[in-house]
């Protein structure tokens, strides 16, 4: 495969995977709100932070190790600062009292890992060392992780009839970020 062939393919899943997160965004903030879920709520703008690094990538193709290297880290601070979002959300909602919504919880998070574990599948197949592709990687990993603990905590909110599960989870799901962020930052580290 020609140099050129591999980005046109790289460039190829990442906007695929690009549009399944914008559908995510959409579906997840509407049902978060809706649905009064922190988890819900911190997956759409996981997502959302998602979608505006898998645009830089996107841009970032084609380009020097140097873009490569910026556009990366750029991914892993939006991360960072998503998973700040995400903790002042939870103590909002803490502060301010939630009914999160189970059933909505458990199903979104099934749809939504289903989701992320596609993106993961098609990163997986392009075959290039690119820190990007590696960043997008994480990201949707990260993701898949975070949906499952949003369907634990929507059956704990329905059997339970409580938000701390819903609080708990989003406060995970902003811990995972953090995580992320730092793996990507230190992967750009690397690759200067």
């Amino acid at each position: 495969m020609t140099s050129s062939d591999l980005q046109a393919s790289e460039r190829r899943v990442l906007f695929q995977v690009l549009a399944l997160n914008i559908l995510l965004v959409v579906g997840l903030a509407i049902a978060g709100i809706i649905g009064d879920s922190s988890g819900l709520i911190a997956n759409a703008l996981d997502n959302a932070s998602d979608s505006v690094v898998y645009a830089i990538s996107v841009f970032a193709l084609g380009r020097g190790a140097r873009w490569k290297t910026r556009a990366a880290r750029v991914s892993g601070v939006l991360l960072l600062l998503f998973a700040l979002g995400v903790l002042f959300d939870a103590w909002r909602r803490y502060t301010s009292g939630a009914e999160p919504v189970g059933p909505m919880m458990i199903g979104l998070g099934v749809v939504s890992a289903a989701i992320n574990l596609l993106c993961v599948r098609l990163l997986r197949r392009v075959t290039t060392d690119d820190v990007n592709i590696r960043a997008a990687t994480t990201f949707s990993a990260n993701d898949a992780v975070s949906n499952a603990g949003i369907v634990v905590a929507g059956v704990l909110v329905a059997w339970t009839g409580r938000m701390w599960p819903d609080l708990v989870v989003g406060v995970a799901v902003a811990l995972v970020a953090v995580w992320g962020g730092i793996e990507i930052l230190r992967d750009a580290r690397r690759t200067e």
